[in-house]
């Protein structure tokens, strides 16, 4: 069945970096547009960003672009993270997710679309 492993979560001072990877398996992961959620305490899950089956067309959240960058590597079946410029605002529980649809993107992408979550993993920025 389907698994998604998320890891490098942790505590990074506001200013530094992170990087997210996602461990995918159990499905053919180059066919499917894969996104990064994260959700903070008390407040609804967003989408932060997402990326096609071969890495040519990405969408980021306002609150992220020019900070973090989503990437993939279908021959390991990696989905990576990076975060840069990190903010106290961006802790949250970042979650991998797959899309339902093989084959398929669309620029407006909605939380419906997700069929798989990973656990979850905890980034924290704080001094």
């Amino acid at each position: 069945q389907v698994q998604l492993v998320e890891s490098g979560g942790g505590l990074v001072q506001p200013g530094g970096s992170l990087s997210l990877s996602c461990a995918a398996s159990g499905f053919t992961f180059g066919g499917y547009t894969m996104s990064w959620y994260r959700q903070a305490p008390g407040k609804e899950r967003e989408l932060v960003a997402n990326i096609d089956t071969v890495g040519d067309r990405t969408t980021y959240a306002d609150s992220v672009k020019g900070r973090f960058t989503i990437s993939r590597d279908n021959s390991k079946n990696t989905l990576s993270l990076r975060m840069n410029r990190l903010k106290p605002e961006d802790t949250s529980v970042y979650f991998c997710a797959k899309d339902r649809f093989a084959f398929s993107w669309t620029p407006q992408y909605t939380e419906d679309r997700v069929d798989s979550w990973g656990p979850g993993t905890q980034v924290t920025v704080a001094s």
